[in-house]
């Protein structure tokens, strides 16, 4: 599994580059942020590396929110690749955040491939989507694996969410703290 991947960019499209790594040249699709993001002829990107029966393709993201972003996405019925990148490449992960926080319909409707149904199987699947920032995202990440422990006990979302408000610490102290409360 290709997780990174480092190298000089041989050539660049908005939703493509060709990046050559000691002389071998991948094609990774990228979101026109990310293209607009890269400006020197070397890049680090992260990936994710999709592998189907007709095909191996890799998704490049500089931003690691941005490939959050692109994986949750992915992860949702009816959603591929190409509508996840659309999506990467319609809104930044802040702005998708807002939109997921919103329930906007109308704006997730703008992203090519995504129509009402989509939208809605969307903003449902994804109402606690979450951008990490650079000093939460250790805290982000620790409620996130909280709130996943206490779902997979069979509680519901929005009574996870009641029962963990102020609550802090690791992951094991939240899912006690929440489940004293439920």
């Amino acid at each position: 599994m290709i997780v990174g991947i480092e190298g000089v960019v041989d050539r660049k499209e908005p939703t493509f580059i060709h990046l050559n790594v000691n002389g071998i040249i991948y094609e990774v699709n990228v979101s026109i942020n990310t293209s607009n993001s890269i400006n020197s002829s070397r890049v680090k990107l992260l990936i994710t590396q999709i592998i189907r029966e007709d095909a191996n393709l890799l998704f490049g993201f500089i931003e690691a929110n941005e490939k959050k972003m692109f994986d949750t996405l992915i992860k949702i019925n009816g959603v591929g690749p190409k509508v996840a990148m659309a999506t990467c490449s319609t809104f930044n992960p802040a702005t998708f955040s807002q939109v997921i926080a919103d329930k906007d319909v109308t704006l997730l409707k703008r992203v090519p491939g995504i129509g009402a149904k989509s939208a809605s199987r969307i903003l449902v699947e994804l109402a606690d989507f979450i951008v990490d920032g650079d000093n939460d995202s250790a805290t982000n990440s620790d409620m996130s694996d909280a709130i996943l422990a206490l779902e997979s006990l069979g509680f519901k979302k929005e009574h996870i969410k009641k029962a963990l408000i102020g609550a802090t610490g690791d992951v094991s102290s939240l899912v006690k703290h929440g489940l004293k409360n439920l």
